[in-house]
């Protein structure tokens, strides 16, 4: 799964958005059985965190990934929170502060649908939004400039690596629609009544501004993909694919992990464990 893996520089048009994987679904069965078990490691283990990251156009299958792919995790182990327009409350803290109070906890995995990235993507096409910060000195559209794009990237990469110094592992994943693809699924959600309710007419609006939204997430990832905390490109026209690739990379990145392992009895009462079960089978 390495080739989806960003390490240098990328160009989005290179990558393909449609892979098909014969068997897909069968597949992401067998793994995410394998990521459930593991999953009830991590948590028995308790000193590491794992936050997975979706990030994509409209339509590009998060939720039913989510659905699909955590569908075998013990539900006291995995938190899935979908971050929205900022609340009032929100807009009175720093835009990173909504994010940090949802990072999951040691033993547990944490889900963003949509990320602290939209604060370098969707304010990034629509930077007045920007202006609902109250930030000091930005008292205009004028005053975003690319001094304060590269301050916004700066403070993304520092927040990401303080949670990976203090044992959180990231994994950030760009679901990859083609533009077609995405008419497409819209056109299903028109059709098919019991999908009406997922259609806004404002997806039509930012479908128009779709070049550069591939653009602003071109830059955002070159820019944010680390060792600690890589981009997954993943091709998102094909869904079973798309899901099975991301679960796969993940399950395989932790595996690496030898350290996580599930804690040991405390040597007195390994020593007792026959005497605990005689107790209970005499009662």
């Amino acid at each position: 799964m390495d080739k989806y893996k960003v390490t240098t520089p990328i160009s989005l048009e290179d990558f393909d958005t449609k892979a098909v994987k014969e068997g897909a679904e069968k597949e992401l069965k067998t793994v995410r059985k394998k990521l459930g078990k593991l999953q009830d490691t991590i948590y028995a283990h308790g000193k590491y965190a794992v936050l997975v990251c979706l990030q994509g156009m409209d339509t590009a299958g998060k939720d039913s990934l989510i659905r699909e792919v955590f569908k075998d995790f013990n539900v006291r182990g995995v938190e899935v929170h979908s971050f929205k327009v900022p609340t009032e409350l929100e807009l009175k803290h720093d835009y990173i502060w909504r994010h940090y109070i949802a990072l999951p906890a040691r033993g547990k995995f944490g889900v963003f649908n949509r990320t602290h990235y939209e604060n370098v993507l969707v304010t990034r096409v629509h930077p007045e939004y920007i202006m609902g910060e109250n930030i000091p000195n930005i008292n205009a559209v004028e005053d975003i400039n690319d001094t304060f794009w590269d301050s916004r990237f700066e403070q993304i990469n520092n927040f990401e690596k303080h949670i990976a110094q203090n044992g959180t592992i990231i994994f950030k994943f760009f679901l990859n629609l083609s533009k077609n693809e995405q008419k497409n699924r819209l056109l299903r959600r028109l059709e098919k009544q019991e999908k009406n309710w997922k259609f806004s007419p404002g997806d039509l609006k930012e479908r128009k501004l779709w070049d550069t939204y591939q653009e602003c997430y071109q830059d955002a990832i070159n820019r944010t993909s680390k060792s600690h905390a890589p981009w997954y490109i993943i091709p998102a026209d094909d869904k079973p694919t798309a899901r099975y690739i991301v679960a796969k990379t993940m399950y395989d990145t932790l595996k690496m992990y030898s350290d996580i392992q599930e804690p040991e009895l405390e040597d007195d009462i390994k020593e007792n464990l026959e005497t605990y079960k005689k107790e209970l089978n005499n009662e």
